[in-house]
């Protein structure tokens, strides 16, 4: 089942209750909640507000994206995202794979941050919520094959996967990183990206070709994923709205396709 939501980061100049409003409008049914302006990590009392907020307009809580970087960030401060993800009722937090590319860490550097990312999975997990790691460039999820050696490293059972397209990006490359995240892969960035990449944000509809494949994997199996708009173009509501509408349309069709079983997270 495959859920369309929306990041609150998609639109830092509004506060939550708008955030809510816009997602409700656009027939989006969940809210992933940015830890930078909205739900600032170590506001409980906002996170308490923001969650009773979502609850009286039927929003559900995705990921509290947190920023922080495990292996760098003092710990303490994922001990603070992680009282904030409580209190907000969050399923899950998430927190970045370090700040070194996988193709330049060092073996302490990757080590370090492994061992930081299981305390986390470890810690969420004691509070009834999975951890994830942001798919990100300069990390080790800024490739596939790191980001599978990650989750092997780690081993814990708490520690879910996400993804987003890079730039440019090839349908049969994201396909593949997909297929192979499956079926841990909890939750995905949705946006569409020119040759400029983030300067040069597209309709989600300019890369139908992407995202009915990426969605056709989603929906292989029927399990619970969200799937999260972001990087609208010019950051505009209106422009949420009309790729809310192909983005609701795309699931439909998804989820409507008898699609063959694929490979497993490995």
């Amino acid at each position: 089942m495959i859920i369309p939501g929306l990041a609150s980061v998609t639109f830092r100049q509004l506060d939550p209750a708008q955030v809510v409003s816009v997602a409700v409008d656009c027939g989006l049914q969940v809210v992933e909640w940015g830890g930078d302006v909205h739900v600032p990590q170590g506001a409980i009392g906002t996170a308490r507000t923001v969650s009773a907020l979502c609850a009286d307009y039927g929003i559900e809580i995705g990921t509290y994206g947190s920023y922080y970087k495990a292996g760098q960030t003092p710990e303490s401060e994922f001990d603070a995202a992680l009282r904030t993800a409580v209190a907000l009722r969050a399923p899950r937090v998430r927190v970045w794979a370090g700040v070194v590319a996988s193709a330049e860490v060092t073996g302490e550097q990757r080590s370090r941050t492994v061992a930081d990312i299981r305390r986390c999975a470890e810690a969420s997990a004691a509070e009834g919520i999975q951890l994830t790691v942001e798919y990100h460039v300069e990390s080790l999820t800024d490739d596939i094959d790191s980001a599978l050696r990650l989750h092997d490293e780690v081993g814990h059972a708490a520690l879910v996967a996400h993804w987003q397209p890079r730039e440019l990006p090839e349908v049969e490359t994201c396909v593949r990183e997909v297929r192979a995240l499956l079926p841990e892969l909890a939750s995905v960035h949705a946006f569409s990206w020119g040759a400029d990449g983030f300067t040069e944000r597209l309709a989600l509809a300019d890369r139908v070709d992407l995202w009915d494949a990426v969605l056709a994997e989603l929906a292989v199996d029927g399990r619970r994923r969200e799937v999260l708009l972001e990087f609208v173009p010019g950051d505009r509501v209106d422009a949420c709205k009309r790729d809310a509408a192909a983005l609701r349309d795309r699931i439909a069709a998804a989820s409507s396709d008898e699609s063959p079983e694929h490979g497993h997270f490995s």
